[in-house]
């Protein structure tokens, strides 16, 4: 299988156990391209060891960055930023195993998916409610923003939650737009092994002639630590240098 040549080195390292490309979720079959990690081959090995066993946490970090020329670019173009922001945040997450792990109970499995895709929302002011959209990714750019744009325009037509238990390959992706934050706090029980990243932003501000955001991801600390996370910042900040040179 080919991988990305974003990820570290020490992936090469990593042996693999092949799996059937399916998973029963409440009785239903759902297809998902995965692998089953060989434990004995991870290289974080007893780190995860001691995070599932002995100190079940989280770890968390907030961070502002720098959105100016991608605010610029959905200016120029037409675009909707929030929509720009969810293709860069998502690619950049694709690009290392670290952010694609979910840990299966009944197999007892840790598993990494070939894709993750975004489980965002959708605001409704009348009931003060969210929606979940879930909307699957794809490099290719204008067939991701056509997608988003549909899936939110659905969910805008109902006020139920959505929550569907089957999208085990989603992240987390949750916009704050009223206001621009320091720092956010996302509890989960220590004993719950959710894996995928949890992103939040929120609204942009100017900071020195420049457009800052405040970004916090949150991955429990099993799967990620301080290196991690801050990873995940510097591959969106990458990612939105590239997209918009493009």
């Amino acid at each position: 299988r080919v991988r990305s040549s974003a990820a570290s080195d020490v992936y090469k390292r990593q042996k693999f156990v092949k799996r059937p490309k399916w998973i029963c979720v409440l009785q239903r079959v759902v297809i998902m391209d995965y692998k089953v990690l060989d434990m004995e081959k991870y290289y974080r090995k007893d780190i995860y060891r001691h995070f599932t066993m002995d100190c079940k946490c989280s770890v968390m970090i907030t961070s502002k960055i720098d959105v100016s020329d991608l605010v610029a670019y959905s200016k120029q173009t037409g675009t909707k930023f929030y929509i720009n922001f969810l293709y860069v945040l998502t690619k950049a997450l694709n690009t290392r195993d670290d952010y694609k792990m979910r840990y299966l109970y009944q197999e007892d499995k840790l598993i990494v998916f070939d894709k993750i895709n975004t489980a965002h929302y959708v605001f409704h002011e009348d009931t003060e409610t969210f929606t979940v959209v879930y909307t699957e990714f794809s490099e290719d750019y204008q067939a991701f923003y056509d997608r988003c744009c549909a899936d939110m325009e659905k969910a805008k037509q109902t006020r139920s939650y959505g929550l569907d238990g089957s999208k085990l390959n989603y992240f987390d992706a949750s916009y704050i737009p009223w206001l621009s934050y320091e720092a956010l706090h996302v509890e989960l029980p220590d004993g719950h092994l959710h894996f995928p990243p949890i992103i939040n932003w929120g609204k942009y501000h100017s900071e020195n002639e420049r457009l800052m955001m405040p970004v916090t991801v949150r991955m429990n600390h099993a799967v990620a630590d301080g290196y991690v996370v801050s990873k995940a910042f510097l591959l969106l900040e990458k990612e939105i240098e590239r997209f918009v040179e493009n």
